[in-house]
């Protein structure tokens, strides 16, 4: 790499992929620049950002990053560098990609390792972290309903009784 620009894309690749929580490689080839900018404003309030870099240039930032490649960077590549959750942008890029027949996801990275493409899809089907926190809490909070629950009925049937009793002894 003896341009200095390469190596310097190569220096910043590498301290994303080194601070980020996961990534999607897809195809891009065919999309019109109007298409790609729609899909990176979808993204970037999801703290992902949606890049084009030279697969050789990916992939010596990878390796630098202390991560192995693989033979996944074959094609023109497009990268959706993950930073906060990473079901969210998973599920924006499979709708973008069920509406624009040119966008291919490739591959995924993700807890140090790559997925291929149908786990990708998997990944998009979850509910968001916050749904899934929402669920997890309701589950806790179950049993202390019902159990409050049962408590208040009795002293409803208590408060339930001295109203008849002071009906009946009014009339």
């Amino acid at each position: 790499m003896p341009n200095v620009k390469n190596q310097q894309e190569v220096k910043n690749l590498a301290e994303k992929f080194k601070t980020m929580k996961g990534m999607i490689l897809t195809e891009y080839h065919g999309l019109s620049v109007e298409e790609i900018s729609e899909l990176r404003s979808k993204l970037r309030p999801l703290n992902s950002e949606y890049t084009v870099v030279k697969n050789t240039l990916s992939e010596i930032a990878l390796k630098e990053a202390g991560i192995e490649a693989g033979d996944n960077f074959s094609g023109p590549t497009a990268l959706v560098i993950q930073n906060g959750d990473i079901v969210s942008p998973a599920k924006i890029v499979m709708e973008f990609a069920k509406t624009h027949e040119k966008l291919k996801v490739k591959a995924g990275f993700m807890e140090g390792k790559f997925i291929n493409a149908s786990m990708v899809e998997q990944l998009s089907a979850l509910p968001s972290k916050e749904v899934l926190i929402a669920k997890m809490l309701g589950t806790i909070n179950a049993p202390i309903s019902g159990f409050v629950n049962v408590l208040a009925a009795n002293i409803r049937g208590l408060v339930t009784v001295l109203d008849a009793i002071g009906k009946k002894q009014t009339a």
